[in-house]
């Protein structure tokens, strides 16, 4: 009865009222701060001239440590002293600077990186720093300003020899997978408790070919992170602490949002349980309700403190009403191609899940609006309004493209998806894997390859390359792939390792590959296509052959054309026969699958 009493609160949030109180830090009181500067080469150039060290503090405008650490540490006098005299401080959100993010992830949110005045590491520290320790640590940096222990020299990498797992690292990747679950309260991990999406998504794909244990993973998990939805306003809070779920940090973040709505879409794809369409119906009224912009694109978060620093068990608690009279916790109003990418797939699978043409209006309004004002030559995306992109930014757009064109069977889809796939081969490709950025001016800091962004990019591009024939696409999902399964880079994951079985288990096998042939006026096509939509999978290579419009393929298996609409189901031994009935569709499906 909890459970249903939860969901039953949730579902009001699709009536919401868009945001009216002004936020809570309209008018922030002014604290006393450093002097902050921006991120630059100019700064190390500057701190050589100067005689000065480099303080980089990285932090999240949602983050409520961010905050406790501007109220306490940089506002106190001593540590101010002490900075402005022997310090250049830079601050950067977290958020702004995906290659920065990447690079110091296992540090923060706050993370402190402390240089000397070449670029060269010093310190690096995870999360808040009181005033007394952050006056021990610049005074020990002052009298000795060479590296300490929390500096390592960075592992050299090699790519792995094959894309494919030999057998004992499957196994051992296998066994981190079942052996992190946990059974008592869900998902993966003792401590803090979040829907981990590649491991359900794992599960959803292996319990369509009927492993139990699997089915029961994701539905345990799917039900247990419902106590993370806002019941006032839907959304999803970022995770819970203490090894359960009733400890929650209240900062609401893109990427949870999009990855939990894209999830429950495809758990709802799959089984057909309504409190799973609830949940998805939940995070997109937030999204609609809070995280979109009048432009039509998606900002980026919304922040746990109500007053920064302060702690918000109380306002939360509270309904709609209630929070609206006491303000509203500030949004960050950044439009960035990244997040946009994230919430454009997320709403792309909710269309898949559901046939809602607003689903689908709002998923392209964004695309569009991202291809007007964040498109960079050649393909690839801008971060920001100024910024010359990153990695994550023109993958995520390529992603959303490739649904989308599963979805519209428009080809402008296909090629937007193909053109992002070769800018990222031009421009991050790494000896091994693919950086977060360029190469900054300078070597400092350098941008890393990120593991969840290789194998991103080893899904898109090999699924890609399943589309299009593609060889240049095949092989920039191999050299993503081979990074990804370097055992050195995904040990220290311990049990998050869903997307990397995934990645590797898609580029060694042809997708379920379904073609509707009929005029894409005709009802049945169109409802042999919604039928191939609900299909719970995203390694689906799904076209539409209408006989007046060019065909979908260069390298095309050739259907035959008749008067009535038919769907065929090809694996990589055998196609189906004509299913002209879109009522049969399902069971067709079904029993190729569970085949496969």
């Amino acid at each position: 009865m909890k459970l249903l009493s939860r969901l039953a609160l949730v579902a009001l949030a699709s009536f919401v009222l868009p945001l009216s109180a002004p936020a809570a830090d309209a008018t922030p009181k002014k604290l006393p701060s450093p002097t902050w500067v921006d991120w630059s080469p100019a700064v190390f150039t500057r701190a050589q001239s100067e005689k000065k060290l480099v303080l980089l503090d990285l932090g999240a405008r949602w983050c409520h440590w961010c905050h406790v650490m501007e109220e306490m540490t940089y506002a106190n006098a001593e540590v101010i002293q002490l900075l402005e005299r022997h310090f250049i401080c830079v601050h950067v959100d977290q958020d702004s600077r995906p290659d920065l993010a990447n690079r110091y992830e296992d540090y923060g949110w706050p993370a402190t990186i402390f240089f000397g005045p070449k670029g060269e590491e010093l310190v690096k520290r995870q999360g808040f720093i009181n005033p007394r320790e952050m006056l021990a640590l610049l005074r020990a940096l002052i009298d000795d300003p060479t590296p300490g222990p929390s500096v390592r020299p960075e592992p050299k990498i090699d790519p792995a020899r094959e894309a494919a797992l030999p057998a004992p690292l499957r196994a051992e990747l296998e066994a981190a997978f079942l052996e992190g679950y946990d059974a008592k309260y869900g998902s993966w991990g003792r401590v803090q408790k979040f829907l981990d999406w590649d491991n359900v998504e794992r599960c959803l794909s292996l319990a369509r070919r009927g492993d139990e244990n699997a089915r029961k993973m994701a539905q345990q998990t799917l039900d247990a992170q419902r106590a993370l939805l806002d019941p006032a306003w839907g959304g999803v809070y970022q995770y819970s602490t203490d090894g359960d779920w009733e400890h929650p940090h209240f900062e609401k973040i893109m990427q949870m949002q999009a990855e939990n709505l894209r999830v429950y879409a495809l758990a709802f794809s799959q089984w057909q349980r309504p409190s799973d369409l609830a949940s998805a119906r939940a995070i997109e009224s937030y999204l609609r309700n809070f995280l979109s912009s009048p432009e039509g694109a998606f900002y980026v978060s919304q922040d746990a403190d109500l007053v920064p620093g302060q702690h918000a068990e109380d306002y939360f608690a509270l309904d709609d009403a209630g929070r609206r009279r006491r303000g509203l916790p500030r949004i960050d109003t950044n439009l960035y191609s990244r997040e946009n990418g994230w919430a454009i797939l997320a709403y792309a699978d909710l269309y898949a899940a559901t046939g809602e043409e607003p689903v689908l209006a709002r998923a392209l309004q964004a695309a569009r609006w991202v291809l007007a004002e964040r498109a960079l030559p050649g393909g690839g995306f801008r971060h920001g309004a100024t910024d010359e992109g990153y990695l994550g930014d023109t993958l995520a757009m390529g992603r959303a493209f490739l649904r989308l064109y599963a979805l519209t069977a428009d080809r402008v889809w296909l090629e937007r998806a193909q053109a992002a796939c070769g800018f990222i081969d031009q421009n991050f490709r790494t000896p091994v894997g693919f950086a977060a950025a360029r190469p900054a001016p300078g070597g400092i800091a350098p941008p890393k390859p990120q593991l969840d962004e290789n194998v991103q990019l080893a899904r898109l591009a090999n699924l890609l390359a399943r589309y299009t024939g593609d060889e240049a696409a095949r092989r920039v999902a191999e050299h993503a792939l081979k990074y990804a399964l370097v055992p050195e880079v995904w040990r220290p994951r311990f049990s998050s390792v869903g997307g990397i079985l995934m990645a590797e288990a898609e580029f060694n096998a042809a997708p379920l590959h379904i073609v509707i042939v009929g005029r894409k006026s005709d009802p049945t096509a169109r409802e042999l296509h919604r039928a191939a939509l609900r299909i719970a999978s995203n390694y689906v290579q799904l076209e539409w052959y209408d006989a007046t419009e060019p065909k979908p393929l260069e390298t095309e298996i050739p259907f035959p054309e008749s008067d009535k609409p038919a769907a065929y189901v090809c694996t990589d031994r055998s196609c189906s026969p004509p299913i002209e009935d879109p009522a049969k569709f399902g069971a067709q499906i079904e029993r190729i699958t569970a085949r496969k």
